[in-house]
């Protein structure tokens, strides 16, 4: 095996030249999307701080859980019960642990 085709298979898993690029440009693509994705967790995690703050300077609690109830159920019928425990985790970085 030549330097490059094992270079190919040690970083895409690919065995041809052509897959090694297919995967070097999806790679590329799911890196744009995870970027995209950690920037709308920051932004949901701001908008959330502020409903906090409203609520709680209002006499509220911290937590609603009958909207946490509303968000798991969204995030379940959209994506599974995968869905389910990504909706714990986005809610766990918005509001922290209860």
């Amino acid at each position: 095996m030549a330097v490059t085709e094992q270079t190919v298979t040690e970083q895409t898993g690919a065995r041809t030249e052509e897959a090694a690029d297919l995967i070097t440009g999806a790679r590329e693509r799911i890196d744009a999307l995870d970027d995209r994705i950690i920037g709308l967790v920051q932004e949901r995690m701001a908008v959330s701080a502020v409903i906090q703050e409203a609520r709680i300077s209002s006499g509220g609690r911290r937590v609603n859980l009958s909207r946490e109830m509303e968000v798991l159920s969204h995030f379940r019928d959209a994506l599974g019960k995968p869905g389910t425990a990504l909706a714990m985790t986005l809610l766990e970085l918005c509001r922290g642990r209860i």
